[in-house]
């Protein structure tokens, strides 16, 4: 089950300014982890079923990794689900995935809200049919409360669209006079993103060996270490994270600094 209110199994400490967390081994992890759930068609032409049928493995294999950031402490956990661009593949498909989000924000609300997950919509609303759209605002009150971990799903999302979407709000504040253009800064920009408030993601996972980000949180993932792998998404088990955490940990981050000065 998601780890339970105030029963974390990671402890966070500050080190010259950058926040670090380590779980009970003292191995260190990450804060914030974003996953592009990539291979969920080619799992299953493999097994000689629908590409639906993969999608439908990958929405279960998404709860359970859920379930294992919540006992593990991780702070945020983004799931890349359906891209602007996704918006290009088979009607049938793309009608199967609007059909398949609505039905699985239903049936996990209350879960997500039992195992103190709180949860938010990254992406467009823009073209998403009303039931996704109902589905997503109910989800997001009923857990509105919940302090664990918080699951992002990146639906209908694209960063540059995201990026031109929070370009247009501060033009606006500049153009209205509330806003001095000597006072945009990365931090405005920051927090005039769908992922405001939330810190960058500290560790990108990629599945289905894949080595690109296609479109996804390319402000926030600027030093973000990537792990890719050839798994497929609907075969990414709890051993596959590890192995992930395991790489994640054993990385220097620098942020452009010289060896032993780690830390933003």
């Amino acid at each position: 089950m998601v780890g339970q209110a105030g029963q974390p199994s990671v402890t966070a400490t500050n080190t010259n300014g950058a926040w670090t967390s380590a779980d009970a081994t003292g191995r260190r992890m990450p804060r914030h982890i974003a996953v592009i759930m990539d291979g969920n068609g080619r799992w299953a032409q493999a097994r000689g079923q629908s590409r639906l049928i993969g999608h439908a493995a990958g929405a279960e294999r998404a709860k359970e990794l859920t379930k294992t950031c919540g006992t593990l402490g991780i702070e945020v956990l983004t799931l890349y689900s359906f891209s602007v661009e996704n918006w290009n593949r088979p009607a049938d498909e793309v009608a199967g995935l609007m059909e398949l989000a609505a039905l699985q924000l239903a049936a996990e609300r209350e879960g997500l809200a039992s195992n103190n997950v709180r949860f938010r919509h990254l992406g467009s609303r823009a073209g998403l049919p009303p039931r996704v759209l109902d589905e997503l605002d109910a989800t997001e009150r009923h857990t509105a409360s919940c302090t664990g971990l918080t699951l992002c799903l990146a639906l209908n999302y694209g960063s540059r669209s995201e990026i031109v979407e929070a370009v247009r709000s501060i033009a606006v504040r500049v153009q209205s006079g509330s806003l001095a253009p000597s006072s945009i800064d990365e931090a405005l920009i920051s927090d005039s993103l769908y992922t405001a408030g939330l810190p960058d993601p500290d560790l990108v996972i990629r599945t289905a060996g894949e080595s690109r980000v296609s479109n996804y949180l390319l402000w926030q993932i600027s030093y973000a270490e990537l792990h890719v792998t050839s798994t497929l998404w609907p075969d990414f088990d709890a051993a596959a994270l590890d192995r992930a955490l395991s790489d994640f940990a054993g990385r220097t981050r620098k942020w452009g600094r010289l060896s032993g000065q780690e830390g933003p």
